[in-house]
């Protein structure tokens, strides 16, 4: 049983288990993928025809579930136990309103799509989160294992990182859903070497360094140099009887690692202290922030598909308290994204994808959670997943627009409806990869990388 510290014992999730208990349940039996793993599998996925499309993904995952309601797509004429407690303001694009708490946001609204038409009709945590990560049902809260490998894992797979060197698959600062870890971010039947290269640490911190990227204390690059050459030589009698090719196979595999390691190219990637002071100031200098604007370091430098983890969003109670501290990080890390991709001219090549496992109730609660009215707090929502929203920016996508609508109480779509499956389409269109690609699951069942779905048009 490996124990991960991911934040306050006290942190709960609503059925009362800490994330602590999640992340030792979640990574119970699991081991750890080394580096040369992951590169190691990057070879098998060019024979199956990696993709050429110089295009790269971050996710922007809010775990636990994000409110529409209180975001992006307020109903301000709504009953006021629907429509919530923040007033919609305007943005740049004519007839997109968002919440008063996102003002940077609405200065670049034409710079992303919000869909808010998605749906699945879950509000399972767990359903919900390998159903949005995976493309298929799988886990409920009763069995939380996943069963299917998620988005990030099969573009690893089939698509390998852009550049040499750099890991095809990174999570900022850890790949964790609903405290499980790597939960359904991770690659199940694909294979562990396709789980994400993670990060760990606090990108804000003065000393931020990526402990996998570093070489061992006092061991230089030419100590390394000699010990990976003692090595070669000890195992050459192995070597010389081997008339499979492992041996030659692993050679290449693990001087990609040595590369990494040791080259300027994967350091300076992860170096987000190069970063100008203003720019990380334009981020926040909090822990959402500097991880949004090190998901961008990854996705310029190379790295294929990136996830950014934004913890805290299971509000059924005190929800104006909650909002009020996070909305204004998430404001300006997104707002500094958007912005930053297109200074840079990388809205072609990156796309950014915002979203939860599921939604929250379109009618507040009483703050009782069962209890009398307000004994645990001041109101709250609860658990959603008819009607969703995600936010969508760059890749070559249309921007600027609204996609879908829900009911006048925000309660279902009533137009454009559209399913996790369309999403995860419509993103391996923009990374170029075949949703149909067939992987062998554990029974040997030939399985497609998304169920179903199709791209959603509006964005094309």
């Amino acid at each position: 049983m490996f124990n991960v510290d991911a934040g306050p014992v006290d942190r709960r999730y609503c059925d009362g288990l800490t994330r602590r208990h999640f992340v030792r349940l979640g990574v119970a039996g699991m081991a750890t993928t080394s580096l040369a793993g992951i590169l190691r599998a990057q070879a098998a996925s060019e024979a199956a025809g990696t993709s050429k499309k110089d295009t790269r993904v971050i996710l922007v995952w809010m775990d636990g579930g994000p409110g529409h309601m209180d975001m992006y797509d307020l109903k301000p004429e709504a009953p006021p136990e629907y429509r919530g407690l923040w007033q919609p303001i305007n943005t740049n694009v004519k007839g997109m309103q968002l919440t008063e708490l996102f003002p940077r946001q609405a200065k670049v609204a034409d710079k992303f799509s919000i869909i808010r038409s998605l749906y699945h009709n879950n509000g399972d945590h767990f359903a919900a989160g390998h159903m949005m990560l995976t493309s298929r049902w799988g886990a409920t809260g009763a069995s939380t294992a996943g069963h299917h490998p998620g988005i990030g894992s099969v573009t690893s797979a089939l698509c390998g990182s852009r550049v040499e060197g750099l890991p095809p698959y990174v999570a900022v600062p850890y790949g964790m859903s609903i405290g499980l870890r790597p939960g359904y971010f991770g690659a199940n039947y694909v294979g562990p070497a396709h789980n994400p290269f993670e990060t760990e640490g606090d990108a804000n911190a003065t000393n931020f360094n990526v402990k996998n990227l570093s070489l061992p204390g006092g061991m230089s690059v030419e100590r390394l140099d000699d010990r990976k050459n003692l090595l070669r030589g000890f195992d050459k009698l192995r070597r010389d009887a081997d008339t499979s090719g492992t041996m030659d196979a692993m050679d290449r595999f693990e001087q990609k690692a040595y590369e990494m390691v040791t080259s300027a190219r994967a350091r300076d990637a992860f170096d987000i202290s190069k970063e100008p002071a203003e720019l990380r100031e334009r981020y926040g200098r909090n822990s959402w922030g500097q991880s949004m604007l090190l998901a961008r370091r990854l996705a310029e430098a190379g790295v294929t598909f990136t996830t950014v983890h934004l913890g805290g969003w299971d509000h059924h109670w005190d929800l104006y308290k909650g909002y009020e501290t996070i909305l204004p990080r998430v404001d300006m890390g997104l707002s500094a994204l958007f912005q930053d991709l297109h200074e840079r001219s990388l809205m072609k090549n990156v796309l950014v994808v915002v979203c939860g496992e599921f939604s929250r109730t379109p009618r507040m609660n009483d703050g009782g959670n069962g209890g009398a009215p307000m004994s645990q707090g001041t109101p709250g929502r609860d658990h959603w997943g008819n009607s969703m929203f995600t936010v969508v920016s760059g890749g070559g996508l249309k921007m600027g627009q609204i996609v879908g609508s829900t009911n006048r109480l925000g309660e279902a779509p009533v137009d454009r409806p559209y399913t996790p499956s369309d999403l995860h389409a419509t993103i391996y269109h923009v990374l170029g990869m075949d949703p149909q690609t067939h992987f062998l699951d554990h029974s040997g069942r030939p399985v497609t990388a998304v169920d179903g779905g199709k791209v959603i048009s509006e964005l094309e």
